[in-house]
């Protein structure tokens, strides 16, 4: 059943980012048969704050009745719909190196609204092998493949740095308008093309840090 969300907000990343653990978390207790759960129950096995969680989830339409809490069936088909999974968005991957190699191979993406439909490199040793039944094309027919897809697309930029705007480029004039940069540099966009970066050693380094001056909060846990 898909749900109508009422009065849908433009919500914050870090309000999407916790939406998928209230999914997993609220699914499970509707796979069990639980028909009805409190906030503070499914704020605990979402690992968050009551408070927190029914604040994100009024901004997705979703009320819990006093007493009652919130059904489990119809807050699971609304977080579906939020978070798009009733729907397969197609994901592209552009560079098969290491890094490409193992995000083509994550099966993460299996069932959680997404599929890789293309793999391309422009190593002619790479291009034309197969990753999990995919066969990588030559990044030149890029645009091509990409275009039969729509504005759909997710590219994912996994290439060395010099390469990643020539990349980007491609991407966009496919009329891509989602792009997750691996590439370690600042990609040069239209306005309508969102970009995620993902900075790998920036966020080792952060961890280093963290992990000198407060080796409790890495690791998760609170000072004593």
């Amino acid at each position: 059943m898909k749900v109508e969300v009422a009065e849908r907000r433009e919500l914050s990343d870090a309000t999407v980012l916790r939406l998928p653990l209230y999914l997993e978390a609220v699914a499970a207790l509707a796979a069990r048969g639980v028909s009805s759960v409190s906030s503070e129950e499914l704020a605990a096995s979402a690992h968050v704050s009551s408070a927190m969680l029914r604040k994100d989830l009024s901004q997705i339409g979703s009320l819990g009745v006093r007493g009652v809490g919130y059904d489990t069936a119809v807050l699971s088909d609304q977080l579906v719909s939020v978070l798009g999974r009733d729907e397969v968005r197609p994901v592209v991957i552009v560079g098969m190196g290491r890094l490409g190699q193992a995000l083509a191979s994550h099966g993460g993406f299996d069932g959680d609204g997404f599929e890789v439909v293309g793999l391309f490199d422009h190593d002619p040793q790479v291009v034309g092998g197969s990753v999990l039944g995919l066969v990588v094309q030559d990044v030149t027919d890029l645009t091509d493949a990409v275009s039969r897809h729509g504005s759909r697309v997710i590219g994912v930029v996994a290439t060395p740095a010099s390469a990643a705007q020539q990349v980007a480029d491609l991407l966009v004039a496919a009329d891509v308008r989602a792009i997750l940069n691996f590439a370690p540099t600042t990609l040069q966009v239209p306005s309508t093309t969102d970009v995620r970066a993902v900075d790998l050693s920036s966020e080792l380094r952060l961890l280093a840090h963290r992990s000198r001056t407060s080796p409790a909060s890495a690791l998760g846990g609170a000072p004593a």
